[in-house]
């Protein structure tokens, strides 16, 4: 505001009528198209990494991973569970390398040229999830969002309790602090 504008209270009632004309057009223009309005307040986007684990199809949340990468060369750590495979130097950062599918399932995941290894952090240390295959990012809409009926029968049990449906798959969305508060996987040393 210049300083003749200040001194004249008629530039000032200006400015504020301005402003009003502002408003009203603004209200104008949202009123005119309410069903679009409505419509995008509703629809609310969930986005998440997608992956293989074993014959399902999983999603977590983007905010819980960090990285993920081609599976790198580890160091085994003696005196551990066989699903803790050992240590990586992710550029400089230590990062234990769990298989997932080895811990959930039992069996090895075979290591092929999709494996990938999905960093996340765990009590704010980083660590990798070995899954046999990333998808990239995903788009949802939480309006799709159901719970996971059928999950209860499988080794993924109170790590999944939601599911996104969609026309190619069911994406199982695993719930990585769930895996976090499991005592037998935040605790990988072989029992003697």
């Amino acid at each position: 505001m210049t300083a003749q504008q200040r001194q004249d209270p008629s530039a000032r009632h200006a400015g504020a009528g301005l402003f009003a004309r502002l408003r009203e057009y603004e209200q104008r223009s949202l009123e005119h198209d309410v069903g679009e309005r409505g419509r995008q307040q509703k629809i609310s986007n969930w986005s998440g990494v997608a992956f293989r684990l074993g014959d399902f199809s999983l999603t977590c949340r983007i905010e819980q991973v960090e990285e993920v990468i081609a599976f790198p060369p580890y160091t085994a750590l003696p005196g551990t569970k066989n699903w803790l495979l050992g240590i990586a130097n992710v550029r400089g950062n230590l990062a234990p390398v769990a298989d997932l599918g080895w811990y959930l399932f039992g069996t090895r995941t075979p290591v092929t040229a999709r494996t990938r290894l999905v960093l996340t952090r765990f009590q704010s240390r980083l660590a990798g999830l070995v899954v046999d295959e990333v998808f990239g990012q995903r788009h949802f809409h939480t309006d799709d969002l159901v719970p996971a009926e059928d999950w209860d029968d499988t080794p993924l049990s109170g790590l999944v309790a939601q599911v996104f449906p969609t026309s190619e798959r069911i994406w199982g969305v695993l719930k990585l602090d769930s895996l976090e508060q499991r005592s037998d996987f935040m605790n990988g040393a072989r029992e003697i």
